[in-house]
């Protein structure tokens, strides 16, 4: 990483967030990536006042408008009941959204407080919570949330279930992993001889210091439970016709292609679009909050 980017780390509050954002700026990809995450969060806040046909939400029957190409009536056409593609799709944005932001936010709760537990604790605390932790993250994340929504029953609360049981392991190992390349530094050292209690030293220590690995995790893993959950509709284990999920949706548009390709092509248009943009802001992030993971 470059000087400037570095000097973020130890700049004073106001200068580093004034460097943070000029880094920001510069680097098209994270550009484009703030860009894509800030037009799926204003679909998902604005989308049932901005949609065309709000009555199609709850999957209404219009059989003489089925499976109609884009138009100007219909962007990106309708589907096999006559409902508007382009209107699913944007109240689809706001589940998405929320159920991403919800295992992400989740699996944080969960994970973050046992692997910085683990690693100021160590001895045979630190042994049970991480053979824990690995027994999790010996079967395959989507296999295993395939294995429970099995057991749960299908449904978008139950595979949020799932994938919260499967994310949060990741955290556990980021957070036990800051805590032990923090706990033998020498503010902590000298924090404890002050008297300090482990409490005290956990809040004023240890959480500022792990705080920008987590958000830079948290930004990409909100992408990823995004394709998570839409590869459980896609299989028919997550939410149920009429909710309008984009994996859902195109499970049932695989039927028609490829003669009716736009019902199947918006919504995964629009997953990738979502996928992308909180990957590429997650890689700006990471350069600006820890420049010192991409050293060359």
């Amino acid at each position: 990483m470059s000087a400037i980017a570095e000097e973020t780390v130890a700049a004073p509050p106001r200068r580093r967030l004034r460097l943070a954002l000029w880094l920001l700026t510069r680097s098209f990809s994270s550009m484009l990536g703030l860009f894509l995450v800030t037009a799926i969060v204003a679909l998902a806040l604005l989308g049932p006042w901005i949609v065309p046909y709000p009555d199609d939400v709850q999957g209404g029957i219009n059989l003489a408008n089925k499976l109609q190409p884009p138009s100007f009536a219909h962007w990106l056409g309708t589907d096999e009941v006559g409902n508007d593609i382009l209107t699913r799709v944007i109240i689809g944005a706001r589940i998405s959204l929320l159920v991403g932001i919800g295992i992400t936010v989740a699996a944080a709760i969960i994970g973050v407080p046992l692997g910085i537990l683990a690693g100021l604790a160590g001895g045979r605390l630190r042994e049970v919570i991480m053979r824990f932790t690995d027994l999790f993250l010996s079967v395959p994340g989507l296999v295993l949330a395939i294995a429970l929504v099995a057991a749960l029953g299908p449904g978008i609360v139950n595979a949020m279930i799932a994938l919260i049981l499967v994310w949060w392991p990741g955290y556990v190992r980021l957070a036990e992993a800051k805590a032990l390349s923090i706990r033998d530094e020498a503010y902590i050292e000298a924090a404890r001889v002050a008297g300090a209690s482990r409490a005290r030293i956990l809040r004023r220590h240890v959480l500022p210091n792990s705080i920008s690995p987590l958000i830079v995790k948290m930004s990409m893993d909100i992408g990823q439970a995004i394709l998570a959950v839409a590869s459980l509709g896609f299989i028919g284990l997550g939410a149920k016709p009429p909710t309008p999920e984009w994996g859902a949706m195109i499970s049932i548009a695989r039927g028609y292609m490829p003669d009716w390709w736009w019902y199947a092509v918006a919504p995964g248009v629009f997953i990738y679009l979502a996928v992308l943009g909180f990957n590429l802001l997650g890689d700006g992030l990471r350069d600006i909050l820890d420049p010192r993971s991409n050293r060359g």
